[in-house]
């Protein structure tokens, strides 16, 4: 079996964002592979430690990766804040004689030094072209945790678990290993929060992170992390405004100083995204198509809506606003430009990881979130069939059945992008949903 479909049989998706299939990365050839080990959100601690504790086995994850698709090189993205990390990642690199082929790169600590086209211009000076992917400037993207996922699949272990934080106002901030499909109650608690009638849960970053109504869900493959902070906290009101009410407030107060455009990360790299140019269209109802398909570079990390605005309105939202709109009608943005050149001012528009958390009001939380190790004791887990990019995995199992861990009970449809999906612990199938499995954990009956 070669790697590709080890990975396809394992069920290996980015761990963490939008949950891309692995094996759909690798199917063509790239120069550079590039490591995310940026993890830029604010207080997520997951990749950083990960590669501490794992470092050989994410070297040797990223390297089978890279020699598959035939790069030649691959570069690491650390922060240079996690000089220890840096230091033994480098030492490990040359102690498995790797050094002619791999390498660590330090980043800037900005935001968003994760974002996938900000990463491949920092690593490499290339600039992916506006609405395409890394792949088109000859690198592909995986983080860290993929990197590991990549090694254990060479030996036919499938994802069954993830690593992620807990975060915000809470008694313990700490990063755990969680089998997919435990209850979010279940994490959340060992946090020491026992009361959440106060709180409000961030799924993943408090940048990018959606707010969860209420603490129903389950823990999937690409979960990284939950902020939990207090219902009156500034991030849980702005993340409160739904998109019309959103529009209303852009209509009524945008003065048009065009700073959510002069910060905006895929702006200063070239790209034609301009969010005031939304609030304008919002406030003047403009309908022009060509004028409009620019939202549709935006690639939702916020900045605008919790940095860059001082009048705290809503540039992001004008952005999807119209992304949706345009995307009902089947139009699709076409770029113009051929050659990208980074703004003259990028250098000085970077924004600083401190300053961004002091600006949401995160610097009290912005404390170490050490590894854990905690047993999950669920009476039973609902692992989602539609965890990635793609279709819906296809059940294989019944209900009644009893199940071992690391099992395969959802399958990739045939010829169709999607992921594998396994049993995280070993029980009986009590009820198949339309996307998702729930298992009875260690029931025969």
């Amino acid at each position: 079996m070669d790697l590709l479909d080890m990975i396809k049989n394992a069920g290996v998706i980015g761990a963490g964002g939008a949950g891309f299939p692995t094996y759909a990365k690798l199917t063509s050839k790239a120069e550079y592979i590039l490591l995310n080990g940026a993890e830029c959100e604010p207080l997520l601690r997951v990749d950083q430690q990960l590669m501490a504790m794992f470092a050989d086995e994410i070297i040797k994850g990223l390297e089978a990766a890279g020699r598959y698709i035939e790069a030649d090189k691959a570069i690491m993205g650390i922060k240079g804040k996690h000089k220890e990390v840096i230091a033994h990642m480098r030492a490990r690199i040359s102690a498995l004689g790797l050094a002619n082929f791999m390498e660590v790169k330090e980043l800037r600590d900005m935001y968003p030094a994760g974002d996938e086209q900000v990463l491949v211009h920092e690593l490499t000076q290339r600039i992916v072209p506006e609405a395409s992917i890394p792949l088109k400037v000859g690198c592909v993207v995986i983080n860290a945790e993929t990197a590991l996922n990549i090694f254990k699949a060479m030996s036919g272990k499938p994802v069954t678990e993830t690593y992620l934080t807990v975060a915000g106002d809470i008694p313990h901030r700490l990063t755990l290993k969680v089998p997919v499909g435990v209850p979010i109650r279940d994490v959340i608690k060992q946090s020491g929060v026992e009361d959440l009638d106060d709180y409000a849960i961030i799924d993943g970053g408090p940048m990018m992170g959606p707010l969860k109504t209420g603490v129903d869900g389950y823990v999937t493959k690409k979960s990284k992390g939950y902020v939990v902070l207090k219902k009156n906290h500034f991030l849980i009101r702005k993340k409160s405004v739904n998109l019309n009410q959103a529009r209303v407030i852009n209509r009524t107060a945008c003065e048009q100083c065009r700073m959510c455009t002069d910060l905006c990360p895929r702006y200063l790299l070239g790209h034609s995204i301009q969010p005031h140019k939304m609030m304008r269209a919002l406030s003047y109802n403009i309908q022009d198509i060509n004028e409009l398909q620019i939202a549709q570079l935006c690639c939702e990390c916020n900045a605008c809506e919790l940095f860059s605005c001082p009048a705290n309105l809503h540039p992001k939202s004008a952005n999807i606003y119209f992304k949706k709109k345009l995307a009902e009608q089947g139009i699709r943005y076409q770029p113009t430009q051929k050659e990208y050149q980074t703004r003259s001012a990028r250098e000085y528009r970077l924004i600083p990881s401190k300053r961004l958390i002091a600006k949401i009001g995160l610097t009290p939380f912005d404390q170490p979130a050490p590894m854990t190790q905690v047993e999950f004791r669920p009476e039973t887990i609902e692992i989602s069939l539609h965890q990635h990019i793609g279709a819906p995995a296809i059940p294989v199992v019944a209900v009644g059945e009893y199940v071992q861990k690391e099992q395969m009970i959802g399958k990739i449809p045939e010829n169709s992008l999607g992921a594998a999906v396994h049993a995280s612990l070993a029980g009986t199938v009590a009820e198949i949903k339309e996307n998702s499995i729930v298992i009875r954990v260690g029931s025969y009956v």
